[in-house]
Parts: C-alpha cells; structure tokens; sequence
C-alpha cells in the first residue's frame, strides 16, 4: 500500500503541472504585430550656384642666382690687400676693388714701356728728319727720273713708325696689366665661397672666389601639360621681341617657411626652358624676384633656398565650385531633388585642388549636392535633409 502511494504523488503532481502548463498557453494574450517605422539616411546638402573661380597653379623649387662667376686672376702676385667685404656671405657692389695683387712689378713694366715708347718716337722723330733731308737731296741733284723708296728711305720710316706702335701697345698692356693688380667686382653680389687670403702668391691658375649677382634671384618652376594649359603663357618664337613677350608673362607669388613663419616674396614668370624634360614629361618655367636682398622683401630670399611658388592662371567663368567631399569617384555626384530623391550623376571637372573640385558641366543653378559621402547610395534613393550648408562659396578663399 505505501508503495502504491508513493508512486501516485509524483505522478499527479506531474499531471497536475501539465494541465496548468496548456491552461497558461490556450489563455496567454496574442501579441499584435506592428510595421516598424521606415529609416531614412540624413544627408547634408548645399545649393549650388554658377560662379566664376581663377586658377592657381601651384609648383615648387630651389632659388638660384641668374649670374654665377668665378673670379679669377689674370696676373701672378702676391695679395697685399683685401677688402672688409671679400668675406663668405658678404655684400659688395660693382667696380668694387675686392682684393689687391702686388702692384710693384708692374709699374716698373709701365715705366720701362713708357721709356721704350719715348725711345720708339725719338727715333720715329730722326727718321722723319732724314726722310725729309733725302727728298731735298734728289730735288738738288735734278735728276730726270722719280725716286724709288729706298731712296727716301720709306722703309725705314715704316720701320721706325712699327717700332712707335709696338712700344705704344706694349704700354697699353703695362697699364693693362698694372689695372689688373686690382681685382674689381663685375657686378653687385654677395661672395659664395671665399678661397684666398692675404699674403699668399696666386696666378691665372687659381681660384679667388665663388661670386654671384643679387639683382635678380631665379626660380625653376615644373609644371605638367594640365597644369601650363591654364596658365597665361604666350608661345614665344624666334622672331619674338623679348621685351614684348616678357610683358605678358603671369605674376607668381613664392613662400616659404622659415622656423614658424611664413614669408612671402612676388615675381614674375620670364620665359620657359623651351624644350619638355623626356623622363618627367614636364617643362620648367624661370620665374625671377628683383632684388632678391632687398630690405623692402622683409626677408631676403636667399639662394638655395626651396619656395612653393603660386602661378596666377586663367580665370574660369560660369563654373560650380565644390568642396571634394561632394565629388565621388568616377566624378560623380548625388544630386538631391526637391522630393529628396537622389540621383547619381557625372559631372565634368576643370580642376581639383586639395580641398575642392570646380566643375563646368552637368550642373544646373540651384540644384542640392549631397556632402554626405553615402557608399551605396542608388540613385532613386530617399533620403531626409538635415541641414543646408547654402551656396557654394563663390571664388576663391
């Protein structure tokens, strides 16, 4: 009996859980089921405008002077003197006496020259006086036939005149010489390397110093042939004046930064190489800055120097100016119509820059570029306008 009962408890408490179970289930509640609302991506947009932009294009090189020399001697001394300013990295002017060789010798050459040429035309002088004596001697003589040259003695007045000219040269190129003894600056400059002191014997042979010009400072600019197509570069040929052409030449503004500033120098462009680099396909436009040591530059621009240079271009009309998160690749755009639909389009691109695309084909004014970069946006694509960001700037910033 008490077996019977043990095995009767378990059994109806389990029949007792499952009716409950199926009255829970036949008696829960049935949940309703509801449409989720729909989710639209949020894009920014900007109305565009036709507006006009002008180009700059950009470059870059080292600056280098126009006129670079080697100063040598042309006679052999001693140098006796020096100026202050033939020093590395020091100024000096034209007809400047930079440095002087021993002058002693060749003012003796010049005295000895001076007193050949007295001797020379003394001599000259007694020949003229016998030349004259031989003319009056044949008159006396009455003779019926013309006197031959010998006989006035022509050749040895000729000789005499030689003698007078070569002693005259040979003075000429004492004095030559003796100028020589003070070695002058061909121009206004600065002194590269200086190679030479006081005291030490040079000749044609040696080196004084490295010198160039500071009139003018050049710079090589490369551009590609994308680039020169909208810079304002005339075609310059042989029969072309130099002065005409070089009116036409755009400016270009050069900047560089030195420890935490930037400074800024302007010139113009003079002329192209004239021929295209064969490995870069590029050509090298000069660009040249008066008076590069000048004090009203603020900052001298100096030679070996590297600049960014910035080339006034053409100007370009009738164009939209985008900032490049609007363009995607293949040059496309999505364009926001006023039921914000999206729709992908090619537009055509005149020119990038870091920060902005400028297009001059398949825009319209006041249609909205989408600033949203949407990765698979189709086009057909609604999507919901969160917040304007107004006109493209019009120009340039």
């Amino acid at each position: 009996m008490r077996k019977i009962f043990r095995l009767i408890i378990p059994v109806t408490v389990l029949a007792v859980c499952l009716a409950v179970g199926i009255t829970l289930i036949r008696t829960a509640p049935k949940a309703e089921r509801r449409q989720p609302p729909r989710s639209l991506p949020a894009v920014e947009v900007m109305t565009v405008y036709p507006t006009n932009f002008p180009v700059i294009v950009k470059s870059q090189g080292t600056v280098t002077p126009r006129t670079e020399s080697t100063l040598i001697p042309e006679i052999s001394g001693q140098i006796v003197r020096i100026s202050e300013n033939f020093q590395t990295g020091g100024f000096f002017e034209a007809g400047e006496i930079l440095l002087e060789i021993d002058p002693r010798d060749y003012e003796n050459n010049v005295v000895v020259a001076r007193a050949d040429l007295a001797q020379a035309k003394a001599a000259l002088d007694e020949e003229k006086a016998r030349a004259a004596q031989a003319s009056r001697d044949w008159k006396i003589l009455n003779l019926s036939e013309e006197p031959n040259d010998l006989a006035l003695r022509k050749p040895q007045l000729n000789s005499a005149q030689a003698a007078v000219a070569a002693a005259s040269a040979r003075l000429e190129q004492a004095n030559i010489n003796l100028e020589r003894a003070k070695i002058r600056a061909p121009y206004a400059g600065l002194v590269l390397e200086k190679r030479v002191d006081i005291g030490q014997f040079v000749s044609p042979s040696n080196v004084l110093a490295r010198i160039y010009a500071v009139d003018l400072a050049e710079i090589q600019l490369p551009l590609t042939n994308d680039q020169l197509a909208f810079v304002n570069m005339p075609e310059v040929y042989r029969e072309d004046s130099g002065s005409a052409v070089k009116e036409q030449f755009p400016a270009v503004y050069l900047t560089a930064t030195v420890g935490s500033h930037t400074h800024q120098w302007q010139g113009r462009i003079v002329r192209t190489v004239g021929a295209i680099d064969t490995q870069s396909q590029q050509i090298f436009i000069i660009a040249q800055v008066d008076d590069p040591y000048g004090r009203h530059h603020g900052l001298p621009l100096k030679v070996g120097q590297f600049v960014e240079a910035r080339i006034t271009g053409r100007v370009l009309t009738d164009i939209f100016n985008l900032p490049r998160v609007a363009v995607r690749r293949n040059n496309e755009v999505l364009v926001v119509g006023q039921d914000n639909i999206v729709e992908r389009r090619q537009v055509g691109v005149a020119w990038t820059e870091d920060d902005r695309v400028i297009v001059n084909s398949g825009l319209s004014q006041g249609e909205r570029i989408s600033l949203t970069p949407l990765p698979y946006a189709v086009s057909g694509t609604q999507v919901q306008v969160s917040e304007s960001a107004g006109q493209a700037p019009a120009g340039r910033s």
